[in-house]
Formats: structure tokens, sequence, C-alpha cells
């Protein structure tokens, strides 16, 4: 990063600086538009995590802000309230927002839609889900009318710009979530064209984890002196977390994810591959475990419908991919268990961060084979997880120890089938009466 941004004596070694909250403010204090502090409390939000007391201030006052906070650490509302108090009552123009938030996958636009749209309706502030798997005419319907803020992935946000249904030039603030994931991913460049096309000189916010794969090009080259903060340390969340590494026979290993996936708790389980979730899903479901999959190769419709359910307790084990699971928001998942070892370090604390969240507690258990012990042990020294290797047969004393496992009830268990809906403004004809053959008292209807 260049000097002229940054003064590199206070930067950490990562490029962030390590630092307390400071005084620890609250919403009102800290500039939050009144009607927002009033909503906040009627959903028992009345102390601000220390990443939103950091940085609200600032950004409230429209000054570029760099963050980092570890996963669940309210990174949404520290930008998000920036965001609906400045654009408190505005109005937009069709076609073009105001403010835009970038997300590197569907689910964590989804999730940072859903808590904007909840919040701005006390300040009459609308927001719009832009994202690929949904449908292009609701999305440019909703921008004729105008809306405040966009929340987006790159790729769809870029088809809307191209096809002239969308205009970025009057955008102000411009948030980028999770940045270090859109770099993994390679969304870069259609960043960098989408930072072109926002209003120049307006604000930038930016939260990410590090500042390497070209992220701190970003910062150099469209940040305008950042005030920076890192309120908790790179690996807080790894202390706040407990590890195990369990070392099994690879003729245990399905009995043991299934006896795990038993316990009582919500938990993340992670595959390598589209495949191999699939797979474990089905082996889980097959054992009497209430089981979500969640990848890429699934449909919007079915990928929102696996993970309300896992929400709301419908299920109590997802199965999910790297990508996939990304953005994932869920406050009580008390264990993720990865399956099939990550490729280094910084994906294996991706994972990790889907548990002890929200300032709650939470275990990270790897699972490894004797012969892959010693690749599992280095890539866990490489995450700064200090570990040691416990060796597990089904349902050991050792294994129902860290993980709560219990024998699952082998009676197989499958997901309640979703009823698709009537086509708006028709209705289903009542049995008998529609055209066609007559149903007889043998057939049964198909829909």
């Amino acid at each position: 990063m260049s000097d002229d941004l940054i003064k590199p004596s206070v930067y950490a070694p990562d490029g962030f600086v390590s630092e307390a909250a400071g005084a620890a403010l609250g919403f009102a204090e800290a500039g939050v538009h009144t009607d927002l502090v009033q909503a906040l409390a009627a959903r028992g939000i009345t102390k601000p995590f220390p990443i939103q007391s950091a940085t609200l201030p600032l950004a409230i006052g429209g000054r570029d802000v760099l963050g980092r906070g570890q996963t669940g650490s309210g990174k949404t509302l520290a930008f998000g309230l920036a965001m609906l108090t400045q654009l408190a009552s505005s109005r937009p123009r069709p076609g073009m927002p105001m403010a835009l938030v970038l997300s590197p996958t569907r689910e964590l636009a989804m999730q940072s839609a859903e808590v904007l749209t909840d919040f701005g309706h006390a300040v009459r502030v609308r927001t719009l889900l832009i994202a690929g798997g949904m449908g292009y005419d609701r999305q440019i319907s909703a921008l004729e009318r105008g809306v405040h803020i966009v929340v987006a992935t790159p790729g769809r946000l870029l088809d809307l710009v191209n096809r002239g249904s969308l205009d970025l030039s009057g955008v102000r603030i411009t948030v980028l979530d999770e940045a270090d994931q859109m770099a993994d991913m390679g969304f870069l460049p259609d960043v960098r064209a989408i930072l072109d096309s926002v209003r120049p000189g307006g604000q930038r916010m930016l939260f990410s984890a590090t500042l390497d794969r070209g992220v701190d090009t970003i910062v150099d080259d469209y940040m305008n002196n950042p005030s920076v903060h890192a309120v908790d340390g790179g690996q807080a969340s790894v202390a706040a977390m407990s590890h195990h590494l369990l070392v099994l026979n690879p003729g245990d290993k399905d009995a043991v994810v299934a006896q795990i996936g038993a316990r009582t708790g919500k938990t993340i389980m992670f595959a390598r591959s589209q495949l191999g979730a699939e797979r474990i899903g089905e082996q889980l479901m097959a054992a009497g475990v209430p089981t979500g999959v969640l990848h890429g190769g699934k449909s919007q419709r079915v990928r929102n419908r696996t993970l309300q359910m896992f929400k709301d307790g419908g299920c109590n084990v997802l199965v999910a991919t790297d990508v996939a699971a990304r953005g994932i928001h869920v406050d009580d998942v008390s264990l993720v268990l990865q399956i099939d070892l990550p490729n280094n370090g910084k994906d294996y604390l991706h994972r990790a961060g889907r548990t002890a969240r929200a300032g709650e507690a939470g275990a990270v258990v790897a699972l490894t084979t004797t012969r892959q012990r010693a690749r599992a042990l280095t890539m866990l020294k490489r995450a700064d997880v200090e570990v040691a290797a416990v060796y597990v047969t089904p349902m050991s004393d050792e294994l129902v120890q860290v993980t709560g496992a219990r024998l699952p009830s082998g009676r197989p268990w499958s997901a309640p089938v979703e009823r698709e809906p009537a086509p708006a403004g028709r209705r289903r004809p009542p049995a008998g009466r529609g055209k066609g053959p007559r149903r007889t008292g043998g057939q049964r209807s198909r829909g």
C-alpha cells in the first residue's frame, strides 16, 4: 500500500491497525439516526459490537473505512447503519441507486439485503437484492421504481449495467464486503470495473480479513486516506473456539460422521466437492440424520430453502462446499466438522468461522487418517492452531467427549417436499373439472 495513504508505523504486519475499540459509544452517541436506534432497541439490540463502535461515527461522517472483524462480529450493521443514516428519507432516481454493497456470494448478499431491508423500513430506505439465479424482470422493475441501496454479486450487477437497466453513476457510497473472498473467487477485475463506474470521489468502505491477493491494490487505487480498524486480532476467532484433530481408520469414517451428525445442536460439515457433499448428505439421511446439502450445483430456490430449513431447525446438519458456505450467517452453529481437509490454513479458518459467532462458544473438528496426520498437523500449524491428534473409533469415549456424538436412529430421513405454487392469477381446477381425461379413483394428482 502506498505511503501517502497510510503511515506504515501504525500498521500491523498484515496491514491492519491492531487497536481496541476505544470508547464504547452507544448507537445514538455514534450518530445513528434516532429511528434506527429505536428499531434496534425494539429487537433487543442496545449495545454496539466493537467494530460498530469503532467505525460508525466516521462512516456516518462520510469517511472511507477499512475494517477487519472476525466472522460474526457485526460488520453488516457497521456499514449498514452508516448507509441507512446517511440515506434516511432521501429520494432515489429511477435506475440510479445511491449506495451499493458488493458481496462475493448470493448467500452473503441475501443476508446483507435482509438486514438492510429490515432496518430500512424505519427510515424509508429501500434495498434491492441483485444476484444470479434470480429473475431479471423483478429486479429491473424495482430499479425502474427507484431504490436507495443495491446489494449485489459482481457478475449479475454488471449484467444489468450492460443491459442499460442500471446506472451506477449516482452511487455515492460503495461497500466491498468480504473483499478477500472476492479476490479468492476471481472477482477483482469485475470489482474494478464497478468501482470505475460509480460516482468519483464517493465514500468507500472495505471489510476484509486480509489485504493479500490484490485487495491491497484496490485500497491503494480507490480509497482516500481510509480510517483503519481491526478491533480484534486476525486470529481472535481461533481463540474463541476449541479445535480438535481426530485420527481414524478410513473404514470407520462414514460411521463416525453419522454419529457426529446425530449430536444435539447445529453442525456444519465441509466436503471438498459437490459430489462429495451429495454422497455425505445421502449417507447421513439414510442413517436417520436430518440433513441439508448446499453447493453451487443447486438452484437458488433449493439453496434458499435448504439454508432456511437449517436456520429454522428443520435439520441440524448442513453439508456444504467451501464456496457455497461463504457468507452463511447462522449464529447458533456449535460445531464445524471438516470431513475433507482444506487446501490451506486460510481455508481452514474460513470454515471455522461458521461457529463461535456473536460471542458464542464453538468447536471445530477436523478428520484425518493416519496417513494424512502429518499433513493435517502442518496445515493447522500454518493456521496458528495448536492441537494434539486424538485417535477415535465409532462411539469411542474420545469421540463422544469431543463432539457429543450419538447413535443415529437408523430410520431414513428425507426433507419435506415443497409444493410448487400455482402461477400468479391462475387457480388450480378442482379435481375432475379441468381439461383432459377425467381421473378415476385409482389415479393420483400430479400436483
